[in-house]
């Protein structure tokens, strides 16, 4: 794997993908900083060896030109996160961009315009790509969350770039950390899967399957289990049409001595409701009128025992509601669980959007080994894909 120290960039351009879609609020200004942050080692690497940057990213998906998505707007936080007052081009590429990028001193670093304001960028436009190869002497893709797409800047431009081009800090540390759960992990290693549905975690159940020493199974797509196996689900959320599949990976995981562990008692409420009545509730015994909405303590004890005896932890998907209050006990506690275990010498990542949210909503960030920038292409490589983005560095 070439990554960014196996290069010098002493008097060196580097073009960088860069993952910048971040939230912004009505006045423009940034919310959460955190993809910008995550690419500051990268950035700071290539200055201090005496390079210069050209940042490249997308941010939301314009239709054309839109000022909305201008990475304008994001000028002075990238400045403020990385210490160095950012330049900006207003495109990304043609003879304005060229003649930028021509200007530029050592230690300098220049943030292109939105990538998507052209089609040709998720495309995967040939031409498109080549225009923006000439932007820099050595291409480094640091921009996980869009590893998983073949668009011209995140794949195509590598093809450019021959022996020149290498990952950044950020999806190095991706890679590493998906290798540790899927291939090289200490055993015993357990995958926590929680969120609403079979169907969305199907693909990445089979796969890890082969790995895993024990998998938790929480949230929403606990009671299609639960229905499957004969238990009294109430009004709980099911996809009744995977209950058979539901029972074929019981099945696999049983073959294939992996241990499932489904919760044994659920926080029951009368509404989807955060001051809805609530009850703890036997999992398989919900009465009508009511709905498994969180972990309840006994699954809560469970779960921690066998995360505590864990070397390796997967968590993707809360085990409930945990945006409301009331239903955010049992995925606190699971957080808790996983952080003690990594305190103890685990290795923890946690990747897919709503953990990351959960992560961050509870204070989770600093006390698990790695948190996923990529949602999408952290499930894709869950599901033992090859992304794209990183097939063209390595190639």
């Amino acid at each position: 794997m070439k990554t960014i120290n196996d290069f010098n960039f002493e008097n060196k351009k580097a073009l960088i993908r860069v993952d910048f879609n971040v939230p912004l609020n009505e006045d423009f200004e940034v919310t959460d900083p955190t993809r910008i942050q995550a690419a500051m080692p990268t950035i700071i690497k290539i200055l201090e060896d005496g390079g210069s940057a050209v940042l490249m990213s997308h941010l939301g998906r314009p239709k054309g030109v839109q000022d909305e998505f201008s990475l304008r707007h994001i000028v002075e936080k990238v400045s403020e996160v990385i210490g160095v007052q950012v330049k900006f081009v207003a495109d990304c590429v043609g003879e304005e961009v060229e003649d930028a990028v021509s200007a530029m001193s050592l230690g300098e670093v220049l943030l292109l315009e939105n990538l998507r304001f052209h089609p040709e960028e998720t495309k995967g436009d040939t031409d498109f790509a080549e225009k923006l190869s000439k932007l820099g002497d050595i291409y480094v893709n640091d921009a996980f969350g869009t590893a998983h797409r073949a668009h011209a800047s995140t794949t195509i431009v590598a093809q450019f770039f021959s022996e020149r081009k290498c990952f950044g800090h950020l999806l190095s540390k991706e890679i590493i950390s998906i290798d540790k759960v899927l291939k090289s992990g200490e055993k015993p290693i357990t995958a926590v899967l929680g969120g609403s549905k079979v169907s969305s975690k199907i693909t990445i159940i089979e796969n890890i399957l082969d790995t895993v020493d024990h998998l938790i199974i929480g949230g929403g797509m606990t009671y299609t289990f639960i229905k499957a196996k004969g238990g009294q689900i109430g009004d709980s959320i099911c996809e009744d049409d995977k209950q058979e599949l539901a029972l074929e990976i019981l099945e696999k995981a049983k073959a294939k001595d992996v241990q499932i562990h489904l919760p044994v008692d659920v926080i029951g409420a009368d509404a989807f409701d955060n001051n809805a009545t609530t009850s703890v509730m036997d999992v398989d015994m919900i009465p009508n009128g009511w709905q498994g909405l969180d972990a309840g303590p006994r699954t809560i004890e469970n779960f921690h025992k066998v995360i505590l005896q864990s070397k390796t932890i997967l968590w993707n998907g809360p085990l409930g509601v945990f945006e409301m209050e009331t239903f955010s006990k049992g995925t606190i506690a699971l957080g808790n669980s996983i952080a003690e275990a990594t305190e103890n010498g685990a290795f923890s990542l946690v990747g897919g959007g709503d953990s990351v949210a959960a992560v961050k909503q509870f204070g989770f960030g600093d006390k698990v080994s790695y948190v996923s920038t990529g949602g999408g292409a952290m499930l894709e490589s869950l599901e033992g894909k090859t992304l794209p983005g990183i097939a063209a560095i390595e190639s």
